[in-house]
């Protein structure tokens, strides 16, 4: 029996026609019915667009949230359950309903406002770096103001973001192996958006957070906790805070999990996790044939 933890990715793992092998299973109809009352659009038809429509801002994180949350239910339908759960970046949400700490609707509506936010959000930049000297990077982070590392996904991965003048400093004045200009747009998880944050907490108060019944280790902060009072305060620091994935990756062992399952589309997750912690064994279930396939 493995000790699993379900992992959630976040933007950058959506792909034209993800999701839609799921619409054949009842289950699955009703959850996308009840999203397109919540959305006044059809997740499957945004999945579907020929143009890319799922990977504007806007669309992206609900359709994300959806069709990860249909997946949870498929396998908690099995009967298969996690020891822990963690998301990165909007995958958070997902990790949190799949805690029980808010019932679905609840979740949509929160991403739904988060997406509307982000997409709004103009000013700023963000850059991808890979293969660099960490100490370099961090010297000519804390040498550069308006410019924060945003993600910290693995050793040799990160995500900086902020000013589009300090984000190219950073990338023009660290030996990186890659440096990429992310498609994004705004600098998410970084000060400068503190004013979507702020709008955002007024969204996310009065929503009833609930004791989780399995541990969540968020972005902002690894350490694993139940309290919904807890989860609600890090999920609002949560939209100008570091995605501290890597740290989120070392924890899982310590926590006696022995297996990770990105449940989503892609592997981003899963690549992260074999390069920061071989020890971890690894699954992804992110269609019909996987949910039916998986042993739990």
């Amino acid at each position: 029996m493995t000790n699993a933890a379900w992992v959630f990715p976040g933007q950058g793992s959506q792909a034209i026609g993800m999701g839609t092998d799921l619409a054949t299973v009842a289950l699955a109809q009703a959850r996308f019915a009840e999203a397109a009352t919540i959305l006044g659009w059809s997740v499957l038809d945004v999945v579907q667009d020929a143009d890319d429509k799922v990977s504007n801002t806007l669309y992206t994180q609900p359709c994300l949230y959806v069709i990860e949350s249909i997946l949870v239910d498929l396998l908690k339908e099995q009967g298969h359950r996690p020891a822990v759960v963690a998301g990165h970046s909007l995958g958070e949400y997902v990790a949190l309903y799949t805690a029980g700490v808010f019932n679905f609707a609840d979740g949509l509506t929160l991403v739904q406002r988060r997406a509307e936010l982000m997409s709004q959000a103009s000013d700023g930049m963000m850059a991808a770096m890979l293969g660099f000297d960490a100490d370099e990077l961090a010297a000519k982070l804390e040498a550069t103001p308006g410019v924060v590392l945003a993600n910290d996904n693995n050793p040799g991965q990160v995500v900086i973001s902020g000013t589009p003048e300090a984000v190219t400093t950073v990338m023009e004045g660290v030996k990186a192996k890659r440096a990429v200009k992310l498609n994004v747009s705004g600098a998410f998880h970084s000060p400068l958006m503190a004013d979507a944050a702020a709008t955002f907490q007024a969204v996310l108060e009065p929503i009833p957070f609930a004791t989780a019944q399995v541990p969540v280790l968020s972005n902002v902060d690894p350490t694993p906790s139940t309290d919904g009072s807890v989860l609600k305060q890090r999920l609002v620091q949560q939209m100008t805070g570091s995605v501290r994935w890597r740290e989120i990756t070392l924890a899982l062992p310590e926590l006696g999990i022995d297996t990770v399952v990105e449940v989503g589309p892609g592997n981003v997750l899963t690549g992260l996790t074999k390069r920061t912690c071989k020890t971890l064994a690894l699954a992804n279930v992110g269609n019909l044939e996987q949910v039916d396939g998986f042993a739990g």
